[in-house]
């Protein structure tokens, strides 16, 4: 999954919380927050808070999704609420591969299979 491929897909589902997500398609995301927040934030810091807001219901939609995808409950963003600890641990669940088989539904269409080792 590409940088425009992942923004779509995380928009489309904005606030959709059942499913998996991939890595990719998580951490593209994120960066695209992250990036367009601090570009809005030097032109306008009022702007860089009001799309900080509008995206928070389709980030934590991606989040929780990228947790299933890990087998893992979506509340387990909460991990946020902690400072440093809890964040060091939230982006050690989130960075993990995908777990198979799952009871979130079926691996994502972009997950590349793991390579085969012979």
């Amino acid at each position: 999954m590409d940088f425009q491929e992942s923004i779509k897909t995380c928009f489309t589902k904005y606030a959709d919380f059942k499913g998996r997500a991939s890595r990719p398609e998580f951490w593209w995301f994120m960066l695209f927050l992250v990036v367009a927040n601090a570009a809005l934030s030097l032109i306008s810091s009022p702007l860089g808070h009001l799309f900080s807001l509008a995206t928070l219901l389709p980030s934590l939609a991606a989040g929780a999704r990228r947790l299933h995808d890990t087998n893992r409950s979506g509340w387990l963003q909460l991990l946020w609420v902690i400072p440093v600890i809890g964040w060091i641990i939230a982006i050690y669940l989130l960075a993990q591969e995908a777990k198979e088989p799952n009871s979130y539904g079926p691996a994502p269409v972009d997950a590349t299979p793991a390579p085969v080792s012979q």
